[in-house]
């Protein structure tokens, strides 16, 4: 039906998203279910004035790297052991999956050594597996190609100018942040960076978010979590009590009007950040 009302909301969303104010405030429009999804999704934009952080996911999101498959295909052939990366990306799910949640409380280098073990055992290889085990894990982030995505660095310094406390949860290990860190050329403007063991529980457990928001002193509702993965990052977040946004690089999501999406990090300025 037409609306013919114009309450604070309409005019704040007039002002910051012009588009969604015509489609949906004009007395001759009328409002279809995906226009809904749409206004739906621009209410969420604009309703952020509360925000204190933005937190980001990093692998995926604020760095790129080779694929695990790949990475541990390098490290295999280094030491005279072929295997496809097919075989080897199976391999990999089925550790994944193997792992328990007792697992997530382990040092950072019995977890790796025993997920190595667990991608070396379904790859049938058994000499040498121990060491090899090991090689995985010293050398995987020499064979990583780690790189910051081209969007990051703006995205992240406009939003310290804006006065937004910046941080990272990841479901890496401190250790793994570090040398993540090391690699890229990116100065260090992060309040804080959580990774698996500060917690012993990834992402998606609620957890691991919450322990981020309360070491920057502030409520889930005040933290934006930015991430690549629909479940662990965006669903995970939300159900911690965080807003979300989903980083679709790809545009995989076209067809999800229901979520809020970039595809490139520096949308995040427009974002949350409207008067920059």
């Amino acid at each position: 039906m037409p609306i013919n009302h114009r309450s604070d909301l309409s005019s704040k969303i007039a002002k910051h998203i012009p588009v969604a104010y015509e489609i949906f405030f004009n007395p001759e429009t009328r409002v279809e279910m995906k226009g809904v999804l749409q206004f739906l999704r621009s209410v969420r934009m604009v309703m952020m004035d509360d925000l204190k952080a933005v937190l980001f996911d990093l692998g995926g999101t604020l760095v790129k790297t080779a694929s695990p498959p790949e990475i541990i295909k390098r490290i295999l052939e280094r030491y005279g052991i072929v295997r496809g990366l097919e075989e080897i990306a199976l391999a990999h799910r089925r550790a994944e999956e193997g792992m328990s949640p007792e697992d997530y409380r382990l040092s950072y280098y019995e977890f790796w050594v025993k997920w190595n073990r667990r991608i070396l055992n379904a790859l049938h290889i058994s000499g040498g597996d121990e060491f090899l085990a090991r090689a995985l894990v010293d050398e995987w982030w020499d064979n990583a190609d780690v790189e910051l995505y081209p969007d990051a660095r703006e995205a992240l310094e406009k939003l310290r100018e804006a006065e937004l406390k910046l941080g990272i949860v990841t479901n890496a290990f401190k250790k793994d942040i570090e040398e993540i860190f090391a690699r890229i050329d990116l100065p260090n403007l992060f309040d804080v960076a959580v990774g698996i063991d500060a917690v012993g529980r990834p992402k998606p457990d609620p957890q691991i978010f919450l322990y981020a928001v309360k070491k920057l002193n502030i409520r889930p509702r005040e933290a934006l979590f930015v991430g690549d993965s629909l479940e662990n990052d965006y669903f995970g977040a939300l159900k911690a009590g965080l807003r979300a946004v989903l980083v679709d690089r790809d545009y995989l999501m076209n067809n999800r009007l229901d979520l809020i999406r970039i595809n490139d990090l520096r949308e995040l300025i427009k974002l949350v950040c409207l008067n920059i």
